[in-house]
């Protein structure tokens, strides 16, 4: 009984010592710690601050705005503004409300087929220890410099990408750390 109780205290021991899952190393295995608490309301189109729907406009010409949601994440405000393109596909827009409450369009995203991801990319995520076939992939086109980042949600995982890949001239790359945005 003694050598049984000694045997468990050691395993504990050892388990305490040892990395959570979330600290797994990233850059090897692609797959992202959990990302941070995002406090989400829905916003009426009535309720949208100034100038939202004439920057909507001026990133996305003749977008029409569906819905709208306020989102808080580490100490930054976004609207995640929600639509369709004048030729009927879906789009969102993601603002960053500043502290003075100048908006600036941060990122245009749709979904996409993994299957029409450019193959760097793909073989980029592929190349990865933890590798995984993606349920959902969001395109998001960076509006400051042009980076596309592909958001990859696991199979089961819908809340949120379980990896990320920057495509920017022609060079793909898992990102070891989230998108700020």
């Amino acid at each position: 009984m003694r050598a049984v109780a000694i045997s468990l205290a050691a395993t504990f021991a050892l388990a305490a010592c040892s990395p959570a899952p979330d600290a797994a190393n990233t850059a090897e295995n692609g797959v992202l710690a959990a990302g941070p608490e995002t406090a989400i309301s829905n916003v009426a189109q009535s309720d949208l601050p100034a100038g939202l729907a004439e920057l909507v406009e001026a990133t996305v010409p003749g977008m029409r705005i569906a819905e709208a949601e306020r989102k808080e994440r580490d100490g930054r405000v976004y609207y995640d503004v929600e639509g369709t393109r004048p030729d009927g596909t879906e789009v969102e827009i993601d603002v960053l409300a500043g502290a003075d409450g100048k908006l600036t369009a941060v990122e245009v995203q749709r979904d996409i087929a993994w299957t029409t991801a450019p193959a760097p990319v793909v073989a980029a995520a592929a190349a990865k220890k933890d590798a995984f076939t993606p349920e959902r992939v969001i395109e998001s086109r960076q509006v400051e410099d042009g980076a596309t980042i592909y958001e990859l949600f696991a199979p089961g995982s819908p809340k949120e990408p379980a990896m990320e890949v920057k495509w920017q001239g022609g060079k793909a790359e898992v990102l070891g750390e989230r998108w700020a945005h």
